[in-house]
């Protein structure tokens, strides 16, 4: 029987990448090294679409997330974060871990986020610093107008910063061209290699934050990051081989185009929900519906966590329930990444 791993993470991993991770372990501090990275770094600007530093972490991506609360953000600063769902929700938690005052935006798990909500808080309020959502939303399956977002943001002091962990490489995401300031991933969602690795983008307006930052850090200092691979290096060492191996996702990225593989992954998107609808199954956010992972409630008498089971042992698909509140409620189909 042959399996398919149809989760919002991690996702199948392509052969060129399986190939590359399995090949002889490299010292990190050598030219050989530098050069993999120097290129990893340039194909992460490309998927990005940024022309600044993408900073390499080895971590998961919640820890980026963390550096993005330490790094950019000082005592007495206050935050804005959107909370529609269990990873929105960690944006609070996270500024709530720094003693960071916020005012969360609490939207109704499976909507979206109205971006006038955000706007009317930051005309009050010229005490914001930083504005924290979510693109994609994968516990409901639910993806945020960023742009709008980020129309509204750009002309403040407060700095755009968006989780996109599930969302790179799956949904449109225009960093540079749409004014978002940070831009937080993954490795192993959209490109298609194994958890791991973590990545942040920053606008010139976020480093001058980065720069007065002072709350407590080490370990994710982006000041560090940043001066490390500017020089092709990192300040601790690296996941060498989970990098080797996403320097070949990467080339598969830029071969077929950002652009077509957006689009592939929207056709698969809309082909799942398709068959959803054709099953007479309802979707759970029909009106905010991510291309990188579909929600659909589980029907009533159904019991969840058996189904989720059945595919997985009986059928070889691996999908995933729900979560938190949702635990039970909902199944996840994820179309993101290597999915053939």
């Amino acid at each position: 029987m042959k399996n398919y791993l149809l989760t919002p993470g991690p996702t199948p991993v392509p052969p060129e990448a399986l190939d590359a991770m399995a090949r002889p372990i490299i010292h990190h501090r050598t030219p050989q090294f530098q050069a993999i990275l120097k290129e990893v770094e340039e194909n992460l600007k490309y998927v990005f679409q940024t022309k600044n530093n993408v900073l390499i972490f080895a971590a998961s991506g919640t820890g980026a997330m963390e550096g993005t609360v330490a790094s950019l953000l000082s005592p007495g600063d206050k935050a804005i974060v959107v909370q529609a769902g269990k990873f929105g929700e960690r944006w609070g938690e996270l500024c709530a871990a720094y003693g960071i005052e916020f005012i969360a935006i609490d939207v109704e798990w499976g909507n979206a986020v109205d971006p006038q909500e955000i706007k009317k808080i930051l005309e009050k309020d010229n005490k914001i610093k930083a504005v924290y959502v979510t693109l994609c939303e994968t516990s409901t399956g639910v993806t945020t107008d960023i742009k709008a977002i980020a129309d509204i943001t750009k002309d403040t002091k407060a700095v755009l910063v968006v989780d996109a962990i599930s969302a790179l490489g799956a949904e449109p995401l225009k960093t540079d061209e749409w004014g978002i300031d940070v831009v937080v991933s993954g490795s192993q969602k959209g490109l298609m290699v194994p958890p791991g690795l973590a990545f942040v983008s920053l606008s010139k307006k976020a480093m001058d934050l980065v720069e007065t930052s002072k709350l407590p850090k080490y370990y994710f200092d982006f000041k560090a990051y940043k001066k490390s691979i500017e020089k092709n290096d990192t300040p601790y060492t690296p996941a060498v081989n989970l990098i080797i191996g996403l320097g070949e996702a990467l080339k598969i990225i830029k071969k077929d185009g950002i652009d077509n593989v957006i689009a592939r992954n929207k056709k698969h998107a809309q082909a799942v929900r398709a068959a959803m609808k054709a099953l007479g199954l309802k979707l759970f956010a029909p009106d905010a519906c991510s291309d990188a992972v579909t929600s659909v409630n589980v029907p009533e008498g159904v019991d969840g966590a058996k189904l989720v089971k059945t595919m997985r042992d009986t059928h070889g698909v691996a999908i995933a329930g729900g979560q938190a509140q949702l635990k039970g409620k909902i199944f996840r189909i994820a179309t993101m990444g290597y999915i053939t």
